[in-house]
C-alpha cells in the first residue's frame, strides 16, 4: 500500500464519533498523536494552538460542571456563531443531523429527545478524554484557521491509533465558563474541544457514515 493509500484509508475511516468505551488512553499514545498533528502548516509558522487535556477524574468532573451550564445559559462564544447555512451547507447539516436521530431512533417529532442527544456534547458523549483547542484571541481569525488544520491532523492522528474522535463546536458555546474552570488567560479564544478514546463499534450513534461533496463541486479549473 502506497503513503497516499493509507493517507486516505485513514481519512476514510475517520469519522464523529459519539460512543466511547470507559477505558483510559495512554498518555504515551496521546502524546505521540499531538506530535503528529503540530506538524501541520501555520500562518508564519506560529504554531497558535493551545490543548487542555482531562482524563479520568478530571474529564467526569469537567463534563458534569459543563452540562450543569449548559443546562442554565444560552450560548456566549468567543467567535459568532455562523449566521446562516445556506443552500448545500445546510443540506448537509440537515442530512447529518437526520441520520444520527435516525440511527438511534429518535422520531422527528420528538424534539425532546433531539434536544437530550444535543446535550450529550456536553458530556462528551461518553468519551474518557476531552482536549479544549485555545488560541490566542489576537491572532484573530487565522488563528483559529491554522487551529482547524491541527484539528483535522489530529483526529487523523487519532484515527490511525485505534480511537475514536469528535471535533465539538458545542463546547465553544460555553467558552467563559470553561475559561474559568480551567483558568486559562483571559485572551485565550475558546474555540472548541475534541472528546476522544476508544469508540464503541457497537453503539448506534457509531452506525452511519456522512457523505462528503464530489471534487467537481469544491473546485473551480482554470487552464488558460
Amino acid at each position: 500500500m502506497t503513503d497516499f493509500e493509507t493517507l486516505n484509508r485513514i481519512a476514510t475511516e475517520r469519522y464523529s464519533c459519539r460512543a466511547y468505551k470507559p477505558d483510559p488512553v495512554p498518555r504515551e499514545i496521546i502524546q505521540n498523536i499531538v506530535q503528529v498533528a503540530q506538524k501541520v502548516p501555520t500562518w508564519c509558522n506560529a504554531q497558535p494552538w493551545k490543548l487542555t487535556i482531562t482524563e479520568g477524574a478530571g474529564t467526569q468532573r469537567f463534563g458534569a460542571a459543563l452540562y450543569d451550564q449548559a443546562m442554565s445559559n444560552a450560548p456566549e462564544p468567543d467567535i459568532e456563531w455562523p449566521k446562516a447555512y445556506p443552500g448545500a451547507l445546510g443540506e448537509r447539516r440537515r442530512a447529518c443531523g437526520f441520520q444520527l436521530y435516525d440511527a438511534l431512533q429518535i422520531p422527528k417529532e420528538d424534539r425532546a429527545g433531539r434536544a437530550a442527544q444535543m446535550m450529550e456534547n456536553f458530556r462528551f458523549f461518553g468519551a474518557p478524554h476531552v482536549a479544549i483547542v485555545t488560541t490566542p484571541a489576537v491572532l484573530g481569525t487565522y488563528g483559529a484557521v491554522d487551529c482547524g488544520g491541527f484539528v483535522a491532523a489530529f483526529t487523523q492522528a487519532a484515527t490511525a491509533q485505534g480511537l475514536g474522535t469528535i471535533a465539538q463546536g458545542a463546547i465553544a458555546a460555553q467558552a467563559p465558563f470553561v475559561r474559568n474552570f480551567f483558568e486559562l488567560p483571559e485572551d485565550e479564544w475558546v474555540l472548541c474541544a475534541i472528546s476522544f478514546g476508544y469508540p464503541d463499534t457497537k453503539h448506534p450513534a457509531n452506525a452511519f457514515r456522512t457523505d462528503r461533496a464530489a471534487v467537481g463541486d469544491v473546485v473551480t479549473w482554470h487552464d488558460t
